[in-house]
């Protein structure tokens, strides 16, 4: 291999800096402007009449965006159109493809950085240093890596053996026909990752932009047609989910499908993808991550400040609204005993509102279905004699759809809240006697269908090492002494198994490897001329 990229540094915004005046402006002009967002397909923009509106989360009278969606006629359009694109697709070879994405990630870096950031504080109501983490850094990343990965295989996966006469090689084909790219609200990166990262090695790509953030996705269509990306590589189709897959699935060059969504969601496309299989040409490429009831677990003899502070970034950063967020703890009663109250108190410093507003940490949940699925949540627990609101519990939807960062203490290990995927600023505490860290290790592995993340505070290397194998397959993303979010691009590549998805690993080259169809090819030099064996000769 060569030397690798590094990762995107991240601006912090600090007041008088150019990046806080630049962002503050695109803001402000994102704010006076209604975006007409039409489907994008073979490289046209289509406009189909057939609207919704985009609003923002924190401001949900305010509307930024009409989206025009895309109906069964211009689905068909879509994937026929990635079909008919693909060969020449192909034959502009790796290089040239890499380096588009390349070019991408230099206009992500560069001007494209602030429109891009913008968009996705209005849109999905995330703060400055939230948008830039997303929308800016781990999409760079994402480029950068995915091509300096992609390169590497053409070495790696070439095989070890060649004997006298023959030359042996492989060659890197990617899937044969389409592969649709069903993209979350959560995270800009993931979006644009999902539909992009199947294209650079060969496929091609129709993208279906979450309801929730068709705005900020179209701003990152519109900045890899800028950098040169060819018409009808990847065709933006804000739309039904149902009409999609029915339409999708009926093609039979449907080649796979790249998610992120729930759980329920993905379990029924995986059967409709079944049922559709006698249709298809191939066996479609199925990758996805769902769900996560993510875990944080401590031992008596762990660092209680920073277990605190992980608790509280982990749990109600972008309100937690993320795959990854913190959303059980398991707390033995000496260190819940000193951190409790002062955890309450640093919460209730935590101030919520407006995106544009850089002293709020908190911003909105992404819409009212979210808000009352969690105000849902956080009812009910108040009227459960297990469980008791400690901090937080306040829901207000007037202006914007804002839920206080809420710790729910209960006796129950098992209650709704604390086995329940919420997303949303919800966290529950179960606390344990002091000496039961390893039955605490098993209640936590079973407790929940998900294994995304979860971390492990200790100070003791034999108590890590314990909860290391006892929550084995409890997480894709472990983490030790340290929040359970965060992953960072090439250097915790994300994915969950069990309920929680795939395991497919975005940010390594082992997602990047589902998008391939090898070819092995033998080339023999030294022909045969007989078809005889010497096994054949008489004694």
């Amino acid at each position: 291999m060569g030397s690798h990229p590094a990762n995107e540094p991240i601006l912090n915004f600090a007041p008088g800096s150019a990046e806080r005046a630049e962002l503050q402006a695109e803001l402000k002009r994102q704010m006076g402007e209604v975006v007409e967002i039409p489907c994008i397909i073979a490289g046209e923009e289509i406009f189909t009449g057939n609207t919704m509106t985009q609003v923002i989360p924190h401001n949900h009278g305010h509307i930024i965006a009409n989206v025009h969606l895309a109906g069964p006629a211009e689905i068909a359009d879509a994937c026929n159109s990635a079909v008919a694109a693909q060969a020449a697709w192909l034959d502009l070879g790796l290089e040239a493809r890499a380096a588009i994405f390349e070019h991408c990630a230099d206009l992500l870096a560069g001007e494209w950085r602030a429109r891009v950031n913008a968009a996705t504080m209005l849109n999905q109501s995330k703060n400055a240093f939230q948008a830039e983490i997303d929308a800016a850094c781990e999409l760079i990343d994402f480029w950068r890596f995915n091509a300096f990965y992609a390169r590497n295989f053409h070495a790696d996966l070439q095989p070890l053996v060649s004997p006298q006469g023959v030359e042996n090689s492989t060659e890197i084909r990617p899937l044969e026909g389409f592969v649709l790219a069903i993209t979350p609200f959560n995270f800009s990166s993931v979006a644009a990752n999902l539909t992009s990262a199947p294209v650079l090695v060969g496929c091609t790509s129709v993208w279906k932009p979450s309801r929730n953030s068709v705005h900020s996705n179209y701003a990152l269509m519109r900045l890899m047609m800028a950098a040169g990306l060819p018409p009808g590589v990847i065709n933006f189709l804000p739309c039904s989910g149902q009409e999609l897959t029915d339409v999708a699935l009926a093609n039979p060059n449907f080649a796979g499908v790249h998610f992120t969504g729930s759980t329920a969601v993905f379990q029924g496309l995986w059967q409709r993808i079944g049922q559709a299989l006698p249709n298809l040409r191939s066996y479609p490429r199925i990758v996805g991550e769902t769900g996560g009831k993510d875990f944080v677990v401590a031992h008596p003899d762990c660092d209680r400040q920073g277990l605190l502070v992980a608790l509280l970034r982990g749990s109600f950063e972008y309100q937690g609204q993320k795959c990854s967020a913190a959303s059980r703890a398991y707390v033995p009663q000496s260190v819940w005993a000193a951190i409790k109250e002062p955890l309450c108190e640093e919460i209730g410093k935590i101030k919520i509102g407006d995106a544009g507003d850089f002293s709020n940490f908190m911003n909105a949940v992404i819409d009212q279905r979210a808000f009352d699925k969690i105000s849902g949540y956080i009812e009910r627990a108040r009227g459960r004699d297990c469980c008791e609101i400690i901090v937080g519990g306040g829901c207000d939807d007037s202006v914007g759809w804002f839920i206080e960062p809420t710790i729910i203490e209960t006796t129950d290990p098992k209650s709704e809240s604390m086995v329940e995927e919420i997303f949303g600023p919800v966290l529950t505490v179960f606390v344990y006697p002091d000496d039961e860290f390893e039955e605490i290790l098993q209640l936590c592995d079973e407790s929940s269908p998900y294994a995304l993340t979860g971390s492990i505070f200790s100070s003791s290397e034999e108590n890590i090492q314990t909860a290391f194998e006892a929550l084995r397959y409890t997480a894709g993303n472990f983490y030790i002494n340290d929040k359970p979010t965060g992953a960072v691009v090439a250097q915790q590549p994300f994915g969950g198994a069990r309920a929680s998805g795939t395991n497919d690993k975005a940010g390594s080259p082992l997602n990047l490897l589902r998008w391939i169809s090898p070819r092995s090819v033998k080339r023999t030099l030294d022909i045969p001329q007989e078809w005889t064996y010497p096994f054949l000769a008489e004694d």
